[in-house]
């Protein structure tokens, strides 16, 4: 019997999440008295894995792209090789796409938007956000293997060194029906996915040519840059940027809306972020009640002035 978790990385480097993720096998695998396993592919960092308490890695070296259906086949081998009765995942996309897949698999309980630890690991009781993390609720998975996706920032970084092992880890038949034709990624800005803080912005910015002072704030501050869904409708920004409930979640450590009234499928996608900070003209506007901080003012005069202030903390403080 084993945890297992599933670690995710970008061109051979440990995303935060992952490192999260594997936190949390660790606080799992503590309570049920037995050892965590990870599963990676193309780790250069392994060592790493051992700060946050994997005892063993499974690396498979592979050149094919992500797809849902392989990295869920792998995972199921992973699960039969090692015996594991959990298997613990991050929220992003790629754990969402395939976590379903694997469940099916192995008919295993899954349970996304877990926020905290097991309650109790008999019965295996977990919390985790609901109603558009508006409420939560404690939820029992009575499976024999059970896969819990945690929400980002939920649990933390939390080190325990162990001593651990590396093993290449030989697939058999993960090919997958869906063929990957290309990839291109965005290497000069930090992801929405991967950032602590992030600058978003809305139709109170009145125009594509205004948000240069949005990625100035960004770029001050070490975070990503996101927008409304009517700017990524209107075409002002990529749909890669729309946070929100029909867009990316965001659960970052500092969220800034700036000219954004806040409507609830906005809002829904952004609450589990720690810190809500929301400059707007309107002082009526949805968003001020589910903010911890509100500026009333014109974001064009507002922001600017933002900017120099951090920029002088920076210097008195390098």
């Amino acid at each position: 019997m084993s945890v297992l978790v599933y670690i995710e990385s970008e061109n051979g480097t440990f995303k935060k999440s992952a490192l999260e993720v594997a936190s949390y096998g660790r606080c799992v695998a503590n309570s049920l008295n037995t050892s965590l396993c990870a599963l990676v592919f193309n780790s250069k960092d392994n060592a790493t894995l051992g700060a946050y308490g994997v005892n063993k890695v499974l690396n498979v070296e592979s050149t094919h792209p992500f797809t849902a259906e392989a990295h869920s086949n792998a995972l199921k081998q992973a699960v039969d090789k090692e015996q594991s009765t959990v298997v613990i995942l991050s929220n992003s996309a790629n754990s969402k796409y395939l976590a379903p897949l694997l469940a099916s698999d192995l008919k295993a309980g899954y349970v996304p938007n877990v926020v905290e630890a097991p309650s109790s690991t008999s019965p295996f009781v977990v919390k985790r956000s609901v109603f558009s993390n508006k409420a939560f609720c404690n939820t029992e998975i009575s499976t024999p293997i059970k896969i819990i996706g945690i929400s980002n920032n939920a649990f933390g970084l939390v080190e325990q060194v162990v001593d651990i092992t590396t093993e290449a880890f030989e697939l058999e038949n993960i090919s997958s029906k869906i063929r990957v034709e290309g990839v291109d990624k965005a290497t000069d800005k930090v992801s929405i996915a991967d950032a602590d803080i992030v600058v978003s912005a809305g139709r109170g910015l009145k125009g594509p040519e205004n948000w240069g002072m949005i990625e100035e704030l960004a770029d001050v501050l070490g975070a990503a840059t996101a927008c409304s869904k009517p700017v990524s409708d209107l075409g002002w920004r990529p749909h890669s940027e729309h946070v929100g409930q029909t867009g990316k979640p965001v659960a970052t450590n500092l969220y800034i809306a700036i000219g954004i009234s806040g409507a609830i499928q906005h809002l829904a996608g952004v609450n589990s972020s720690k810190t809500k900070v929301v400059i707007n003209t309107d002082p009526e506007a949805p968003f001020f009640k589910a903010a911890d901080y509100g500026i009333v003012g014109d974001a064009f005069e507002v922001v600017p002035k933002l900017i120099e202030k951090l920029r002088a903390f920076k210097t008195q403080n390098a």
